[in-house]
């Protein structure tokens, strides 16, 4: 029985990869690695899927950017081609992309059973694309695998049968307790980020790492002028790193952004450069999702740089605090890390590294 795994964007690759290794480690389902590609850049090449132990994607649809609509419409034409020619027992999404959204609507259109990894995760804000990609995907899917309680409680309310609602764990936890493993037997010497690591340390300096991206934070000049205040005025007690998206980087270019002389900025990362970096750092200051939920399985302190979160487990169990986005607020919590008096939190229930095992158990069992 043939499975379709999609994924679209660099988070969706760690998402299947655990799940790629528990496929291969049974004899009932086969799979496909389905790359839409929503998003390809320099780093998704021969390297990352190695660090990530998996194979090349066996399709690429090379559907690119545009609009939500163009991108949407691109992805769902190329994968019904897809699946009308090669007609899998199942699909796979996970997530909330665009290419969750696009193939989970095809498969269903064509009968074909839909399971979605991380379902369940409400922001209950509908201005994110996100969150309608997450809205729409769950109501037409057959099998949901959930990370958290919160999204076992969004569906039941939205009426989804308990049969169908699995508390699984969580795959992102899944892949970064494997590449943390395999980081520390690896040489991390040749990281780009490594020199400025070593400095921090051989000078008994702790070190923070800042992510932005999201349009809310970074597209609006006013907002990301009183963020980057916030960061600046942290930078004076504690260096900052900042690996910069490509998108983040042009408006801080735009608007002038003014972080001073200790937030250093770099290139967007490779995932295990990226885990080195941040795994040891005083404080993670992100508005990422998925960073909220690695953060919290490593048990780094992390401060979230937005007014919700659709992952309140990291907050009400993990490491994380919800600061939103009013400077005075971020520096507090920041300050508060930084004095020994910020949170104490824990691993989540079954945030154990063996969520992808129990999700094909039960793909196995409901296709047999």
């Amino acid at each position: 029985m043939l499975i379709y795994l999609v994924a679209g964007a660099r988070p969706n690759f760690m998402k299947i990869a655990p799940i790629v290794r528990a496929l291969q480690a049974q004899q009932a389902l086969s799979f496909k690695i389905i790359h839409t590609g929503q998003h390809y850049d320099r780093e998704m090449n021969d390297v990352f899927f190695e660090e990530l132990g998996i194979p090349q994607p066996d399709v690429f649809m090379a559907a690119g950017g545009g609009s939500h609509a163009q991108q949407t419409a691109k992805i769902m034409v190329a994968f019904e081609e897809l699946c009308t020619a090669e007609r899998p027992a199942a699909v796979l999404v996970v997530g909330d992309v665009n290419s969750t959204l696009a193939c989970s609507i095809v498969a269903k259109k064509l009968n074909i059973p839909v399971a979605h990894v991380e379902a369940g995760l409400r922001s209950g804000d509908m201005a994110m694309p996100e969150e309608i990609n997450r809205l729409v995907t769950d109501s037409i899917s057959d099998w949901f695998f959930v990370t958290e309680p919160s999204a076992v409680g969004h569906l039941r309310r939205e009426g989804k049968p308990d049969s169908a609602v699995h508390y699984v764990g969580h795959v992102m936890v899944d892949n970064v307790l494997y590449q943390a493993d395999k980081l520390g037997r690896a040489d991390s010497a040749g990281f780009e980020t490594s020199g400025y690591k070593q400095e921090r340390q051989a000078r008994g300096q702790r070190y923070g790492v800042v992510t932005l991206h999201r349009p809310s934070n970074v597209d609006d000049p006013e907002t990301f002028t009183r963020i980057a205040g916030a960061l600046k005025e942290i930078a004076g007690e504690l260096p900052l790193i900042f690996p910069v998206h490509p998108r983040t980087r042009a408006n801080i270019e735009k608007f002038g952004i003014d972080l001073g002389p200790n937030v250093t900025l770099a290139g967007p990362q490779a995932y295990m450069a990226f885990l080195n970096l941040w795994k040891d750092a005083a404080v993670v200051l992100t508005d990422s999702g998925g960073l909220q939920e690695e953060t919290t399985a490593l048990g780094v302190p992390c401060v979230t740089i937005r007014e919700n979160t659709e992952r309140p487990v990291t907050v009400d169990e993990g490491s994380n605090v919800l600061a939103g986005t009013d400077p005075a607020a971020i520096v507090r919590e920041a300050r508060k890390v930084l004095r020994g008096e910020g949170k104490q939190g824990r691993r989540p229930h079954l945030w154990d590294g063996k969520a992808a095992e129990r999700i094909v158990a039960i793909l196995s069992r409901e296709l047999a």
